[in-house]
């Protein structure tokens, strides 16, 4: 079974959805049986490249509501991470462009690593006072931290092309599927769940997404009953 998760690293509810669907994940029985894919979603695609603003007075402008508003939501934001482990700065933070991100995520994933790349970024984000916006040098660390080879690393940072289709395919595919906001999860291409939901939630949205698959069904008949295959001991052979 297959898991999509479209998430962007601005976002603070991807950071805390997906330690409450991995808490889910962990406790699945057919954890095994789980391909985990994370998808790309811009939240503010018109932010320059190399912006960076505060993360406070950004979210009282775009909200209408006053910065102490705006820094209590952050101190909110930071009780629910720390109740599953997760570090959590409150203050100080910055947000920004997340194109080149997103590029990198697709690279990790070629190598098999991007739920550690996605991880290191959330980490760099959330948890780091350097920027993952405006500190290259800090974003390179952070992949060859998890596993990335640097030179290829900064082989598509220098390259605004290497995997840009690939984002713009995922952003397109999730207009496609509905998705307004993120995290947003598929499961199957049949359920979806949108939002930091509770652990029980993403339990519930796993065990139905399993119980929906379709077993596949042999077709038997008078001739086909008779029919030679191969096995794991070999292949039968033929009677004449």
């Amino acid at each position: 079974m297959r898991v999509e998760i479209w998430t962007d690293i601005n976002c603070p509810f991807c950071y805390i959805g997906k330690a409450r669907f991995e808490q889910a994940l962990d406790a699945f029985p057919h954890k095994a049986e789980v391909e985990v894919v994370h998808r790309s979603f811009e939240l503010d695609p018109t932010v320059k490249k190399d912006f960076t603003g505060l993360v406070v007075p950004h979210i009282a402008e775009k909200y209408g509501i006053s910065e102490a508003q705006a820094a209590a939501n952050e101190k909110g934001l930071g009780q629910q991470a720390g109740a599953l482990g997760l570090p959590y700065l409150t203050e100080g933070r910055d947000y920004g462009n997340s194109f080149d991100l997103h590029r990198l995520l697709h690279l990790a994933h070629e190598r098999g690593l991007q739920d550690a790349m996605i991880d290191a970024l959330y980490r760099g984000n959330f948890a780091e006072d350097a920027s993952v916006f405006a500190d290259e040098e800090h974003v390179v660390k952070l992949a060859v931290d998890a596993g990335l080879d640097e030179t290829e690393v900064r082989g598509v940072l220098a390259d605004p092309e290497a995997y840009a289709d690939a984002v713009r395919a995922d952003e397109q595919e999730a207009a496609a599927l509905g998705a307004t906001g993120v995290p947003f999860f598929v499961l199957d291409r049949k359920f979806g769940v949108s939002g930091a939901q509770p652990a029980e939630v993403f339990t519930q949205a796993l065990t139905q997404a399993w119980s929906a698959r379709s077993p596949l069904t042999a077709i038997e008949t008078a001739q086909s009953a008779d029919g030679d295959v191969c096995g794991p001991d070999g292949c039968a052979v033929p009677q004449a």
